[in-house]
């Protein structure tokens, strides 16, 4: 994807902060559309970039007005991972003087609260896959709620490559789509997975031609944002923590989601239109 949505005229700019021209955001038709913009770098994430993402999914969670995200890039690649180059190390020390913690600090503060933002984020979130996803960026896309990938993208479990253990919630997430053994193939060899492939091993719900990408995404998203916003939070909470539930935990979990979900407007017009043979409009209440 080459352009970020135009942004609504009331959407002016937030400020002058240099890191909101490498994650841009705009909010159409109650999707907020949420685009790293680093080509250069292949979109690789800055410690900044990050923060804005959790930021902007935090913001998004909370705002009535938001019913879905979407997470895309500008240039030939999505997200090659975590910026290593420049910085200060772990810790925010200077080099040489890590100490016994600062890695596993680093990694809990950074790469997974982001990955947890996007999974804890109670408005349906769609990852728009233009081009290589790799390292902490197949994650951030993995950890969508649905993933449209552009044929001409790849997933790239990079880690290996480095001589690192996967972060970002990668040994969490790929065993719960894939299976632990085509998990162990991807993170033990490092090899380039086409879309085709992600497709048919299940990461990835459509494969699209590049141009179709934003259209695609604009489609599934702008469904979402017209349907029970609260209904849908809700099944994603219950399937997200389906795989960590027994069945008695489970079965519990959605009568109460259930009960929760009967308070909403959105559950009684859903009821009400059924009634009346008519098509129901929901509000995101």
């Amino acid at each position: 994807m080459t352009s970020s949505p135009e942004k609504p005229a009331e959407q002016s700019a937030e400020s002058a902060d240099p890191v909101d021209s490498l994650v841009l955001h705009a909010t159409d038709n109650h999707v907020s559309w949420i685009t790293l913009n680093r080509p250069e770098a292949l979109n690789a994430i800055t410690p900044d970039q990050r923060e804005r993402l959790i930021q902007h999914l935090s913001h998004a969670s909370s705002d009535p007005d938001v019913r879905a995200v979407v997470i895309t890039a500008t240039g030939r690649g999505f997200c090659a991972g975590a910026d290593l180059r420049g910085g200060p190390s772990a810790g925010g020390r200077v080099a040489g003087e890590r100490v016994a913690g600062d890695v596993a600090r680093t990694i809990r503060l950074g790469a997974q609260r982001l990955i947890g933002a996007v999974l804890d984020c109670e408005k349906p979130v769609i990852a728009a896959v233009n081009g290589t996803a790799a390292g902490l960026g197949a994650h951030l896309a993995l950890a969508c709620d649905l993933v449209l990938a552009a044929d001409s993208a790849k997933f790239i479990e990079v880690f290996v490559r480095r001589g690192l253990v996967p972060d970002g919630g990668g040994a969490y997430l790929l065993p719960r789509l894939i299976g632990p053994q085509r998990a162990k193939e991807l993170m033990f060899f490092g090899d380039a997975l086409t879309a085709a492939d992600a497709a048919r091993l299940g990461l990835v719900n459509r494969v699209v031609p590049p141009d179709d990408l934003e259209k695609t995404a604009r489609d599934w998203a702008e469904r979402l944002a017209s349907g029970p916003t609260r209904a849908l939070a809700l099944t994603k909470q219950l399937v997200n923590a389906s795989l960590d539930s027994d069945r008695t935990t489970a079965f519990a979990a959605e009568a109460a989601a259930q009960e929760i979900n009967m308070t909403t407007t959105d559950a009684n017009e859903g009821v009400a239109a059924f009634t009346e043979r008519r098509t129901p409009h929901y509000r995101g209440r």
